[in-house]
């Protein structure tokens, strides 16, 4: 971390505001923003946040979701607790972990939200290719645990490989939007593929 970097933080409006509203991350309000325009979670919804830590999504999620909803919150590292959210600590991308999920929800979750990243190298075609192999264990994951008619936010680096994958999502839910929030950095590649009113389960 620069003194650059650590000086452009204590400016950044989304940083500050965070800290004043206790939530663990500025991307907390890329996932507000998202739901207020695509509606993404309700009341009372079951929800997987993957890549969870160090949790501010996982807070909004139960914010927007309220009292009667529950939070599942995956991560390969450790995370803080938080009221509300259930903390599943593993890989994603194995299938015990996955099973431990629908140990607590057989009959599958409303909603599925990642906002995985890769380590940035540097080098954008790779950063990019890993960005878009981490949405599919995360497309993967969500089409074997989503209910029918539920939803779906990845976030993705754009680049070459990005309109096949959001071909793919498009096969799987009957609405899919491309989005850059505001609380996304204006330099940023990084967009957000949301996918509304998942057609369940094919063969």
């Amino acid at each position: 971390m620069t003194k650059q970097w650590r000086a452009e933080r204590r400016h950044d409006m989304y940083y500050r505001k965070a800290k004043r509203e206790h939530y663990r991350s500025r991307a907390s309000y890329k996932l507000k923003q998202i739901d207020y325009k695509y509606d993404l979670i309700r009341p009372g919804n079951l929800i997987v946040d993957l890549g969870a830590s160090p949790g501010g999504w996982s807070q909004v999620a139960k914010e927007l979701g309220g009292p009667s909803s529950k939070v599942f919150a995956l991560d390969i590292d450790r995370m803080i607790p938080i009221e509300g959210v259930t903390f599943i600590r593993g890989d994603i991308r194995k299938e015990s972990v996955m099973g431990r999920l629908l140990e607590l929800v057989p009959g599958g979750v409303d909603v599925v939200i990642s906002d995985m990243s890769p380590d940035i190298s540097g080098n954008y075609s790779y950063d990019h290719a890993r960005s878009v192999e981490l949405c599919e264990h995360a497309l993967k994951f969500a089409t074997a645990v989503l209910k029918e008619g539920g939803n779906f936010v990845v976030k993705m680096f754009y680049g070459d490989m990005s309109r096949m994958y959001v071909d793919t999502v498009r096969d799987r839910f009957d609405e899919v939007h491309i989005d850059h929030p505001r609380a996304s950095r204006a330099t940023s590649s990084e967009v957000y593929v949301i996918g509304l009113d998942f057609l369940g389960r094919q063969g």
